[in-house]
């Protein structure tokens, strides 16, 4: 046991954010998302949802403030404007880490690419559709 970590926050996922850089990228994909063939590192917290994830990778992480964007949701296919009830889960979830950072639109096609590149996946239990969130790791400033 460890004391004020996230119990979501399990070795896997613990030993996957403390591997990460600086600038490395870590996705929070849903139900749907095709994870296992995107050939990065996979952890599953299955029956988690998405924005609870969040929640516990910022009670950690820091996000990147050296860009103007640090977190990414998947855009809505043939309406990219729409926002979907889940962003607003997100926007909560940054909202907790308390550095202002901003939810970005990315298009579908080029989030895939992302996440391909991405330092790890991590599969939850999301069921609700465009359930999906890149986040890039910032520094640990003294």
């Amino acid at each position: 046991m460890l004391k004020n970590i996230d119990p979501l926050l399990g070795p896997d996922l613990l030993s996957t954010l403390r591997a990460m850089g600086h600038g490395d990228e870590i996705v929070i994909a849903d139900a749907n998302f095709p994870a296992a063939s995107a050939g990065r590192p996979l952890i599953r917290l299955d029956g988690i949802d998405a924005p609870r994830i969040a929640k516990a990778i910022l009670s950690v992480m820091p996000l990147d403030d050296f860009v103007p964007e640090c977190a990414w949701h998947m855009q809505v296919v043939g309406d990219p404007a729409a926002q979907m009830p889940i962003f607003d889960d997100f926007r909560a979830a940054l909202a907790t880490h308390g550095d202002g950072a901003v939810l970005a639109p990315l298009e579908r096609f080029a989030f895939y690419e992302r996440a391909a590149k991405a330092f790890a996946i991590v599969l939850s239990g999301e069921t609700r559709l465009y359930g999906n969130l890149i986040l890039k790791k910032g520094v640990i400033r003294p």
